[in-house]
């Protein structure tokens, strides 16, 4: 039986659906924002319902369905590492945790444990594997999440695309 796919449309500044699917989707998985009724996603949110086969994106100006190549050149434009992060965010969705954007935390992504959103559990950093990282950085990302009561997870990506994690933590000696 084929699976009906809902409608996620594309603006110049936002992704949104309005379907019953969607908000359903929200509510169970945490994938999206109910904001006004309609459902608001970020691109990495957007990209996984897609590659999950559970909606497709439609350009709202020519109301033309978009293909995954389409999609990637989209959101690859203003991200230049959209490919590391959302291999990231979906090995992160596929062990079931809930993942939100950690912008205002100067993060890629906030993680909850177990779809529970009372209070992050982790700042997530995606790191290629080949890129060189210095101290006064990881220093910086490890303060902002001690700060705001909330774990630092490093995601480093290799060039086969695996994810390793690394948390830290800080301890009182």
């Amino acid at each position: 039986m084929k699976t009906i796919k809902f409608p996620i449309y594309i603006t110049e500044n936002r992704i949104f659906s309005n379907s019953e699917k969607a908000v359903s989707i929200a509510s169970e998985k945490g994938l999206g924002e109910l904001t006004f009724g309609k459902v608001v996603y970020s691109i990495f949110e957007a990209l996984y319902l897609v590659e999950t086969s559970k909606a497709e994106i439609i350009n709202i100006k020519t109301n033309k369905v978009l293909k995954e190549q389409e999609i990637l050149k989209i959101f690859s434009k203003n991200n230049g590492d959209f490919l590391i992060n959302f291999i990231v965010f979906k090995k992160l969705k596929q062990k079931g945790y809930n993942v939100k954007t950690g912008s205002k935390f100067g993060a890629e992504f906030r993680v909850y444990d177990n779809g529970i959103n009372k209070h992050a559990k982790w700042l997530v950093y995606p790191i290629k594997q080949s890129e060189k990282s210095n101290w006064n950085e990881f220093i910086s990302k490890n303060r902002i999440s001690h700060s705001t009561g909330k774990k630092l997870l490093l995601a480093l990506v290799d060039s086969e695309s695996n994810v390793l994690f690394y948390e830290v933590d800080w301890k009182k000696i």
